[in-house]
Parts: C-alpha cells; structure tokens; sequence
C-alpha cells in the first residue's frame, strides 16, 4: 500500500482519503514534472556542473519526456513522481522529495515491472537517493564508466533476467 505523501495540497484536506494514481504522460504535464525533477534533481545530483543540469533541464521539455514511455504518479490530480522508460531501462525516475519514504518511487518501479519484466538503470555512483533505492529494489552492479557529458561516474544496475538492449 502507498502511504500518501503529505504535500500542502493534501495538507490542506481534511480527513480526505487521497487519491494516488500512474496514468500515462500527457504535454500539460511537462510543466509539473520538470518543477518535480529540478527539486529531485538537486537533492541527488548536487555533484553535477551547473551547465549540464542546465542542458538536461532544456533535453527533459524537448526530447526526453516527449521521446520515452514516461508514467506520471499523482495524488489528487497533483503529479508527485515520474519514471520514464527507454525499452526495459528506467531513463529516469523522480519523486518530489517531500514525498520520499513512503512507497511511491517502489510503486512506480512495480508499476512498470509489471508491464515490461526485469528492468535495467543506470545510475550515477555518487547519487546518494537513487543508487540505495535501487539496490534496496534488487537491482545488481553490472559495470561503471565514465559518463562522458557530465563527468561524473555512472553505474549500470539490472534486475536478475533482465535483457540487455
């Protein structure tokens, strides 16, 4: 069971019974999720240069949420989390930090588990948020390389049976 994430919109219900839902993504929902993702963002990635969290910031509106199977996670109509997927590979997934701990980043992952198998991602070493989840998830050390655009160090993890693309 998800907990609800206790952001001030749903603060602000009184003894409601939240909403929490993945849909597909939708255009009107860029805005949210790249507010979501630069919150997100800032708390795993605080090692990434200035100009490239700017390039990616630019990349998320123009190519990658248009381009992937991205899934939105939203309480009462309010987006809170995406995963984007290229194939069996998480692109991306983010959370807003106010709602971190409480299920919903693993309710994404089963979500899209349970449409496409064993999944792969690759993550930044030094992400302190996204490389815990995911080994806590089941995912295994596969390599690391040096992610070349960012300078920082990337590390492949994989689901047991997960194929390779």
């Amino acid at each position: 069971m998800i907990e609800p994430c206790t952001k001030p919109f749903v603060q602000s219900r009184k003894k409601t019974e939240s909403k929490t839902m993945i849909r597909e993504y939708t255009e009107n929902d860029t805005d949210a999720l790249i507010t979501i993702w630069e919150k997100a963002n800032a708390l795993a990635h605080p090692f990434l240069a200035a100009e490239f969290v700017a390039f990616v910031k630019d990349a998320m509106r123009s190519t990658y949420l248009p381009n992937a199977e991205t899934w939105v996670l939203e309480v009462d109509g309010q987006p809170i989390g995406f995963i984007a997927m290229i194939g069996n590979e998480i692109g991306g997934l983010f959370l807003d930090p106010e709602c971190h701990g409480r299920g919903q980043g693993r309710a994404m992952v089963d979500h899209i588990m349970n449409l496409k198998g064993p999944l792969q991602v690759e993550v930044f070493k030094d992400n302190k948020v996204g490389r815990p989840f995911y080994e806590r998830y089941g995912f295994e050390y596969v390599e690391e390389y040096l992610h070349e655009q960012s300078g920082a160090i990337s590390v492949k993890m994989s689901m047991p049976g997960a194929v390779t693309a």
